[in-house]
């Protein structure tokens, strides 16, 4: 099984005007190149962290006005959910794609994976590249480059997880959807399967 790489007419699905057309849009271009990557990408996840990783498709079942701005899907370790869980995604806004680990609010993990990002800040800003971004909100797109971080900023950010009831932590890589690695599915494989793989210690730091 391979997957299909992204085009324009996948990222201009996330701009369709209304709830339910942009639904539409999104099911019909969307979500089975994500599906796809779920499958595709899971086993690789698997043997990474050496333990099943379940893939889930965002849903946005729950929305009855405003429209999703992003979607995704994303691996964890519990075949029922995955946001009480560290967690790994890959999902698109309109205007770039996203790879990232994340810890979101919803996760008890997070003071874990806060103490471990305080105590080893040093560590983090090495082994991850300048060009990964982090990000403490998941709604909304961009962040600070790992280049632009110090490491008492990093430490910062792993103190506020440990704080702040609400806190959450994204890292990994944006890629502007003129990218041409997206536009082919073998090259996206490649480089969501790299990207993991460089997060991987900050996966195993948060447990």
């Amino acid at each position: 099984m391979s997957i299909t790489g992204f085009t324009d007419k996948d990222f201009d699905s996330m701009a369709v005007p209304g709830l339910e057309s942009r639904m539409e849009a999104l099911i019909a271009n969307v979500r089975p190149k994500l599906e796809g990557i779920g499958a595709e990408v899971g086993p690789f996840l698997s043997g990474l962290c050496g333990s099943e990783m379940y893939p889930h498709v965002a849903k946005h079942a729950r929305r009855t006005v405003h429209p999703p701005n992003d979607t995704w899907v994303a691996w964890s370790s519990n075949s029922r959910g995955y946001k009480a869980l560290p967690h790994f995604q890959v999902g698109l806004f309109a205007t770039h794609l996203f790879i990232v680990f994340a810890v979101i609010y919803e996760s008890p993990n997070k003071a874990v994976f806060g103490r471990y990002l305080e105590q080893h800040a040093e560590q983090v800003k090495r082994l991850v590249p300048d060009c990964y971004f982090w990000s403490l909100d998941h709604m909304t797109p961009g962040g600070r480059l790992n280049g632009e971080l110090s490491e008492s900023g990093l430490a910062e950010m792993g103190q506020r997880l440990q704080k702040v009831k609400k806190s959450e932590i994204l890292c990994g890589l944006s890629l502007p959807r003129t990218a041409e690695e997206l536009k082919d599915g073998n090259e996206l494989t490649n480089l969501i399967e790299q990207t993991f793989e460089t997060l991987l210690p900050l996966y195993k730091g948060s447990f």
